[in-house]
């Protein structure tokens, strides 16, 4: 693999790659860093990664392989990261403290999630990321993939509808 090959096949996933390992090392400045060491590591293997059938799931394996390595340098529970959820905004003042609040809820909801599920809901949901990404990633076939975002997103709905349900009377 020369270095243009390597720029748009393998570099141009590193935007892809920043939630995941931002939400992995808590931080953002931390999250450059390794993506930093993460594409040198992946430079010295162009060689490899060019016969691989499955660049995008080497490097988001890779990816992951590293976050926790770091992790388990500093002595963090693996999968035991900051949840940085904002997905609903608004500008006007009432609307944003209701925001405000909604996120609190979901958030906490996703929290209280069992590892897998959490995780699928969080790569699919706030990170964007595609089927295939997250299999390569976790390493489960796209079928348990697509069982656990569900059972996820079954459970969000439920404890968001009891929460709120007091409104309905």
């Amino acid at each position: 693999m020369n270095k243009t090959e390597f720029k748009y096949k393998v570099f141009a996933l590193s935007e892809h790659l920043f939630p995941m390992v931002s939400r992995m090392l808590g931080n953002y400045a931390d999250a450059e860093d390794a993506i930093q060491e993460i594409m040198i590591k992946l430079w010295a293997k162009r060689k490899q990664i060019g016969q691989h059938p499955n660049i995008s799931g080497f490097v988001f394996l890779t990816a992951r392989n590293y976050c926790i390595d770091l992790m388990r340098k500093k002595r963090l529970e693996i999968y035991d990261y900051p949840l940085q959820l904002e997905i609903l905004k608004s500008e006007n003042g009432q609307e944003q403290l209701e925001w405000k609040e909604l996120n609190a809820v979901i958030k906490n909801i996703i929290e209280s999630l069992p590892e897998q599920q959490r995780k699928i809901i969080m790569m699919r949901d706030i990170d964007g990321y595609e089927f295939i990404e997250i299999t390569a990633a976790t390493q489960l076939n796209i079928e348990h993939v697509r069982v656990l975002l569900s059972r996820a997103r079954k459970e969000v709905s439920i404890k968001l509808g009891k929460t709120y349900s007091y409104e309905r009377g």
